[in-house]
Formats: structure tokens, C-alpha cells, sequence
């Protein structure tokens, strides 16, 4: 299957991670299970941005990953980690742009 979403809120995101883990047994792995994936997904992600950016480059034998890749590998993890909790991202995304505008809104140099 071909998934095509163009966009969706964070929550649509995890109803699809959630229906797609629920054909298992264990739906979702232990929590430390599910940072250590995530721990691994940032790990692979540093490196392509490693080999793109620093003084590292990849060896004419090793596999070009895209970024997007990486990223979304990420975003599937988190939201693993975000349903076993019964967290829902589109709260914890506006409390973090709350803080953003709140908090953080001075902090930086404006254009």
C-alpha cells in the first residue's frame, strides 16, 4: 500500500501509527524499548546530516538515505512513544508554541 497524505493534525498521524500497531499482539514495545528506537532513528539521522554537512563523508559503498526518511522514522517512533501514553500531540504542540510566543518570544534576535 501506498500511503498518500498531504497533511493532517498531529492526532490524525497518531490514529494512523495506532491503527497500524494494533494488528499486533503487543501493539506498542516497553517505553525504554521505544527510546532506545528513537535513540537509533536520531543516531541514523545525525549521520546523513553528518555526511551532508560535516567534515565526515560517506564511503562510495554506503547507502545515501534521504532526510525525510530519517525524519519521518522519527515522527513514527514519537508517536509510538505518544500513543503508549495516551498522549495526544496536538496538545502537547500547542502547549510547546504557547511557550514559544510566551516565553521564548524575546529571546532571539528578530529580521
Amino acid at each position: 500500500m501506498v500511503y498518500d497524505a498531504i497533511y493532517m493534525p498531529l492526532n490524525e498521524v497518531q490514529k494512523d501509527v495506532d491503527e497500524w500497531a494494533r494488528q499486533f499482539k503487543s501493539p506498542y514495545w516497553k517505553p525504554h524499548e521505544i527510546l532506545a528506537r528513537l535513540m537509533e532513528e536520531t543516531g541514523e539521522l545525525a549521520r546523513e546530516v553528518n555526511h551532508m554537512h560535516g567534515p565526515k563523508k560517506k564511503k562510495s559503498t554506503e547507502e545515501t538515505k534521504k532526510l525525510s526518511d530519517e525524519i519521518g522514522d522519527i515522527i513514527f517512533t514519537l508517536c509510538c512513544l505518544a500513543n503508549s501514553h495516551n498522549i495526544n500531540l496536538d496538545e502537547a504542540w500547542k502547549m510547546v508554541m504557547d511557550k514559544c510566543y510566551g516565553r521564548d518570544n524575546e529571546r532571539f534576535d528578530k529580521k
